[in-house]
């Protein structure tokens, strides 16, 4: 059997993924000169639309590392950063250098700098499937047609290439066929080498990995070992972690990838925290197709298949556990704006292996559904808006995390589940934490298992009350609620 090996730090890691365009703008940068300085960007807090800026920068982000080491977080996930003529920056021109609008590569050097000084690793999005229109080869051919040397970059099926118009085949395949996104022949030597000369390059900057955007696109499992190796020379331990919504087995053997988006996971709370009340129309049309409603049984079941039937161990405590990302309708919106939900939600997501991923606003309760409405701006100038109780539960969940080692790196069991309540326990040495959750709108109970020892004594999160956990006694759960019982309290 494959040795499976991941990086040994992503398990005690709470990732923040920023859409740079629309979390924070520092007006005075010049990082970039005047190519960073436009003066024609959208309002802050204007609604998002598909190809307006609002100018957020790597300057602002840096500006804010003071307020994400206050909420816990110790590893960014970057959307996009080179340069590219779209504010999702998914279609770049230069895979070398950052946008200037973002403040080039001067402002990326100090905002690493700046992130490492606060023990906080950062993970670049590396979209490797395809390109723009102004990536140079392809431009290239645009201008050369027939007669151009980079003809095997890219799939020409026919001529003339039509990139912008609507009329005729675009006669070069692209991803999804979305004209402005011209994909990569993989096939072609000199592509596979530019490809995994991006990969190593921006490592030996200083970057602690790659979220590789869809993955599954380049159908060649040997360019992605070979990604791999050449990742690893240069840093062992650069995460790896990739766009994958269905279960991955294939990827997840520790010789490609060490993670994949935990979408999965996503799926399963959705479908037990919100359940019956979840509008359907805002997940079928997109990744998440149609949610499974679940009861406490179907969630348990869910949860036991996901961290102990489908992968590796090392790979389960790598997986990248999200409630939305830039993709999908805000946790908030799907859960119709009920606090109790989403703290809920929260619990979970901060209690199973594998590394919590918030989505940047998520914690204060931003709503939005499907592109472009989830990518608002972050509301700095309004905190009056934000949903403080909400804020602070996921502060209060986040430094659980970080103190207790059980929920980290323990063992995961269910030890209890019924129509409404799923009841799981983490163990590591001698510590141990039970994690109770009820997904329904009535008090539930159960009985303590004799399998709980010893004697817990509960933590103050959600609706904490105080009691202690021990085998044989009757436990309520409150309705949409969770408890926490840890060796670690006296």
């Amino acid at each position: 059997m494959m040795s499976v090996s991941t990086p040994n730090w992503v398990k005690d890691a709470i990732f923040y993924q920023i859409f740079p365009d629309r979390f924070a703008r520092d007006e005075y940068d010049q990082s970039a000169g005047p190519a960073g300085m436009s003066v024609h960007f959208q309002p802050w807090n204007s609604p998002p639309t598909p190809h307006g800026f609002q100018g957020g920068n790597l300057a602002g982000i840096e500006q804010r590392l003071d307020y994400l080491s206050a909420l816990g977080i110790n590893a960014i996930y970057l959307n996009p950063i080179f340069a590219s003529a779209a504010n999702h920056r998914y279609i770049a021109h230069d895979f070398f250098e950052v946008d200037p609008l973002l403040g080039g590569n001067a402002a990326f050097d100090r905002f690493l700098t700046a992130a490492h000084n606060n023990n906080i690793r950062v993970i670049l999005d590396g979209v490797f499937n395809h390109c723009s229109r102004g990536f140079f080869q392809f431009h290239h051919i645009l201008e050369g047609g027939p007669h151009s040397p980079y003809l095997d970059w890219f799939h020409i099926l026919g001529w003339p290439l039509n990139p912008y118009s609507a009329e005729g085949p675009l006669n070069y395949e692209a991803w999804w066929d979305i004209g402005s996104l011209p994909k990569f022949n993989t096939n072609t030597p000199a592509v596979r080498e530019f490809l995994w000369s991006v990969g190593t390059y921006w490592l030996e900057k200083g970057i602690d990995g790659w979220r590789l955007d869809v993955p599954d696109e380049i159908n060649d499992d040997e360019f992605w070992r070979e990604f791999r190796r050449r990742c690893k020379a240069v840093n062992p331990d650069a995460y790896i972690v990739a766009e994958l919504w269905k279960p991955a087995q294939r990827w997840l053997q520790g010789d490609q990838f060490d993670a994949q988006m935990n979408y999965l996971f996503t799926r399963a709370v959705l479908g037990y925290a919100i359940g019956r009340k979840l509008d359907q129309s805002r997940t079928t049309p997109m990744g998440y197709g149609r949610i499974k409603v679940r009861d406490g049984k179907s969630f348990a079941d869910e949860l036991n298949t996901l961290f102990n039937k489908m992968y590796h161990p090392e790979i389960v405590f790598a997986q990248l556990n999200m409630l939305g990302s830039h993709d999908t309708p805000r946790i908030m919106t799907l859960a119709n704006e009920d606090t109790a939900t989403v703290k809920l939600a929260y619990l979970c997501q901060m209690t199973v292996p594998g590394a919590p991923n918030i989505y940047y606003g998520d914690e204060i309760g931003l709503c939005g559904g499907r592109d472009p409405e989830c990518r608002v701006t972050f509301p700095w100038d309004e905190e009056n808006s934000w949903n403080l109780s909400l804020r602070e539960e996921v502060q209060r969940l986040v430094a659980l995390r970080h103190r207790l080692a059980a929920l980290r790196r323990g063992t995961f069991e269910i030890i209890h589940a019924d129509k409404a309540l799923a009841v799981y326990a983490r163990h590591y040495g001698d510590e141990r934490v039970v994690v109770a959750l009820n997904g329904t709108n009535k008090d539930a109970a159960f009985t303590v298992p004799s399998s709980v020892k010893p004697d817990l004594g509960e933590e103050p999160v959600g609706l904490a009350a105080g009691e202690r956990l021990r085998a044989g006694d009757k436990v309520i759960i409150p309705a949409r609620s969770g408890r926490v019982w840890s060796s670690e309290v006296a």
